[in-house]
């Protein structure tokens, strides 16, 4: 399960986006800081969702699936401007890092259970350590496993929608967001352990 593999079927539907930010002189750097802002003003009103007005996670839900959709247009504009980059790609996934984890901070902070917070943001960053770590002995960079972060944007994003109708929902003594969060922290963990052990037994 993981939307990263359909990336190269939606080249379609990015060419009006990737000509539009070409025509008027972004830089695939550019759009990757854009991204970046939409994932901290997605944290900041999944915040705002637990402690302020529900109406907040649906902005929040929307700023995800812009955060998503501009981390595939960067990569798509330094091919049209033929700027593709080991700087470039540096920039996009330590940015991306950093959107991982203020997302999933926004998300503990809007119902204040960072201990959960905890254990999905270190699932989080494990899978994709694991993913790029690969690459450092000697192998191809890993995108398997249960869950991507395709997969992963989609579902906050989808969740969002759905807390804010279901914000006083509490299954098990957990809000809807609250179980979003251990489905990240348990999916993050197992996807990294499968991408540790594809890398480990790709080096026998």
């Amino acid at each position: 399960m993981t939307l990263d593999k359909l990336r190269p079927y939606v080249s379609g539907f990015l060419d009006p986006f990737v000509k539009g930010f070409d025509r008027v002189g972004m830089t695939p750097d550019g759009v990757s800081v854009l991204a970046f802002g939409m994932a901290v003003l997605a944290a900041a009103a999944f915040a705002l969702g637990g402690r302020a007005d529900p109406i907040w996670y649906v902005a929040a839900a929307t700023l995800v699936f812009l955060n998503g959709w501009l981390d595939i247009i960067d990569g798509a504009l330094a091919r049209e401007q033929q700027v593709a980059s080991a700087g470039g790609d540096l920039l996009d996934h330590v940015l991306d890092r950093y959107a991982d984890i203020v997302v999933i901070a926004g998300l503990a902070a809007g119902i204040g259970d960072y201990l959960l917070g905890f254990a999905a943001v270190t699932g989080v960053v494990m899978t994709s350590y694991l993913g790029t770590q690969a690459q450092a002995v000697g192998l191809d960079r890993v995108y398997g496993g249960l869950v991507g972060r395709a997969d992963r944007l989609a579902i906050i994003g989808i969740v969002g929608f759905l807390a804010y109708p279901l914000a006083e929902a509490s299954p098990g003594g957990f809000t809807v967001i609250g179980w979003l969060l251990i489905f990240l922290a348990v999916v993050g963990h197992v996807t990294a352990l499968q991408r540790f052990f594809h890398s480990w037994s790709a080096l026998d």
